[in-house]
This record gives structure tokens, sequence and C-alpha cells, in this order.
């Protein structure tokens, strides 16, 4: 359980001082929406940049791992898809939203921390994966679905050059996009680029969990519980099952590499969501909640996680 707050505690605390500082107006009131544009424009763009940059993609590909971590996400992205129009009247774009939290999980500032210290630094390898992954498959897939909402009432090729427009000016879709195109050069990345990425990327999960916790303030939780709620069970209780059944019966693969992926789909929603959420100005409050909400009751779930895969010991 320790190492599991040790992990939680500062996500939780980072989200505090925001609300915090929101609550005596310490920065103004558009402080959210400005630290929100720095993180969506600057500061994780760089960061995306740098981890697809950095991937020697040979060595990352893992068929196994690829196919059931993948998997559990589209299968239960779907599932939201339709639970998100038939009960909740979303379209598309809403969906869209409603499905990233309920797969997006905080990979990189949870997931690999815990994946070590469980696990040992030989979890690392499919932690990173995972996290790629996240990088260039749901934020991919969460910017292209939201440019296809936002342009239904649209037809033809007219769609087609609004949403490819659309993406071209996404800076979280393009910026995986362009370091995954120049990992592929094999040139890498000079030392002062790394330096400046690793300082300025550093910087975007703090202020992204901040920003929530300033967005909060004034901000009722109970809006939406019943999204919330759904969002949060797909979130942590069914993705990592399904992921568990696609490793189980289709995709065998090496046993630490069957734990990560497992802890990997079983992690709370990322703070990633909500800097989408907001740079688009859809379904914003929802975003924050499950994000809090999800990361608070991870405590339970990451519990029941290592009672059923024990730590290395």
């Amino acid at each position: 359980m320790e190492p599991i707050l040790n992990v939680l505690f500062p996500v939780f605390a980072i989200i505090a001082a925001g609300y915090v500082s929101g609550r005596f107006r310490l920065l103004g009131p558009d402080s959210s929406d400005a630290l929100n544009r720095f993180v969506y424009w600057v500061s994780l763009p760089v960061f995306l940049f740098e981890a697809m940059a950095s991937v020697d993609l040979p060595v990352m590909f893992n068929a196994a791992f690829l196919n059931a971590y993948i998997g559990g996400i589209l299968l239960v992205w779907a599932l939201a898809l339709v639970l998100g129009r038939v009960f909740f009247g979303r379209g598309l774009a809403e969906g869209a939203m409603l499905g990233m939290n309920s797969v997006y999980g905080n990979t990189g500032y949870m997931g690999i921390p815990l994946a070590i210290t469980a696990y040992g630094e030989a979890a690392a390898l499919p932690a990173i994966l995972a996290t790629v992954v996240n990088t260039a498959v749901v934020v991919g897939i969460a910017a292209a679905l939201i440019e296809i909402g936002q342009n239904d009432d649209r037809r033809g090729r007219a769609i087609a050059a609004d949403i490819g427009l659309g993406l071209l000016k996404n800076p979280l879709f393009m910026a995986p996009v362009l370091g995954c195109l120049w990992s592929m050069t094999g040139l890498g990345l000079a030392a002062p680029v790394t330096a400046f990425s690793d300082i300025l990327g550093a910087a975007a999960g703090p202020c992204a969990l901040f920003s929530i916790g300033l967005f909060l303030v004034g901000r009722p939780m109970s809006e939406g519980l019943a999204e919330v709620g759904v969002m949060t069970a797909m979130k942590l209780l069914l993705q990592p099952v399904l992921t568990a059944a696609l490793i189980l019966y289709l995709f065998p693969m090496e046993a630490l590499w069957a734990k990560v992926a497992v802890l990997m789909a079983a992690l709370p929603t990322g703070s990633g969501s909500f800097v989408l959420a907001q740079a688009c100005g859809l379904y914003v409050a929802r975003t924050s909640s499950v994000i809090l909400i999800s990361t608070v009751l991870s405590v339970i779930t990451m519990a029941v996680f290592f009672a059923v895969y024990p730590p290395a010991g």
C-alpha cells in the first residue's frame, strides 16, 4: 500500500494546491484556462514529441502486448460511445471525450513509477510502451473523433478537408506524429534539444493537475454523477478485466509484460483528458470530476491489483 500512496499523494497534492490557489484567487479568474493553454500548445506537445522521437521502434514493438492493450482500449471506447449516445444523449464529439476518459490512464506519472517500484527496472519498457500508445493512439483517436463530431453537419469532401485541417492544427495529434517520423530517421535528438524537451515537457503533468484544481473551484462535484460513475467503472474495472481476458485467451505473453499491461489498463484517468477537453471547450466539468474521483478510488483498486499480482520480492 505504501508504494501506491507514495505515487498517488503528489497527484492529490498538486490538484489541492491548484484548488487552494483558485479558492483564494491568487492567480486571477482566467488562470485555469491560461495554464491549460500553456500545457496544450507548448509543454505537452514537447513532451509527446520527445517521447515518440526517442522511441526505438523495432525494440518497442511487442505484438502481443500491443494487441491486448490496444484491444482493451478499443473495446471499452466502443462501449462508451454506445452508452454515451443511448443513455446520455451525447453526440460524437462529447462521446469521444467520454470514451477517452474511460481508457486514457495516467501511465506517465503514475504507471511508470508504480511498475518500476513493484516489478523492478525491467518493467519500465512495457510501461513506457503503454505511455507511447496513450500518446499516439488514444490522443489521436480522440482528436479525430472530436473533429468529425464537430463537423457532422456537413458532408463529403468538405468534412474530410475540415477534419484533416483540424488534425494538422491539433498539437496533441501532430507532436507524436512528427516525433514518430523523426524516430524513423534514426538521427536521435541532440543533447541541447533533449535538455530543452526534458525541462519544458516535465511541466506538462504538474501544470495540468494544477489547472484541474483551479477549474474545480466553485463547481459542484455532483454534476453528471451518472456519467462520471460509468466512466470511472469502465476505467478502473472494465478495462483491466478486458485486457486480462485478451491476454489470457488471445494474446499470451511473458508474465512481466502481462502484469504491466493489466496494471496500465487499471490506472485512473490521466490529466491529458482534461487538457484536451478544456482546449476544445467540451465535457470539461465531467472530465475534471472523473480524473479526481477515479484517482481517489484507485487507492482501492490498485491495492486489489497488487493482491492479485504481487510485487516482486
